[in-house]
């Protein structure tokens, strides 16, 4: 699974930055049916996880009522330079990850 992430490369020490993330994945609700009539399997992500430092900022328990290709946005404060790490899992249990730096000034 591919994932875009958007952080700023640099931030003042506090600023409110904002952290956007899109992963590519089809969040198959299991309620289509393919080509044939057969039921199209069930594979959504469960849990995305973000990651500052080795700290948990954002978590978010997702379920089918989530789009193909989710767009997650949310905000964190620069508190020091380092990575932002996401990381989340599927319902086949395929896990996925993306990092991004951030430097942060004093």
């Amino acid at each position: 699974m591919a994932a875009r992430v958007q952080v700023p490369a640099k931030a003042k020490k506090g600023e409110i930055v904002e952290v956007r993330i899109l992963i590519q994945h089809p969040m198959e609700t299991g309620y289509r049916l393919d080509d044939v009539g057969h039921p199209i399997k069930r594979n959504v992500i469960t849990l995305l996880s973000c990651r500052y430092n080795g700290v948990e900022v954002f978590r978010a328990d997702l379920s089918s009522g989530i789009a193909a290709n989710p767009y997650i946005q949310f905000y964190t404060v620069a508190d020091r330079s380092g990575e932002i790490e996401f990381t989340w899992i599927d319902d086949e249990g395929k896990p996925g990850s993306e990092r991004q730096s951030i430097e942060v000034a004093a």
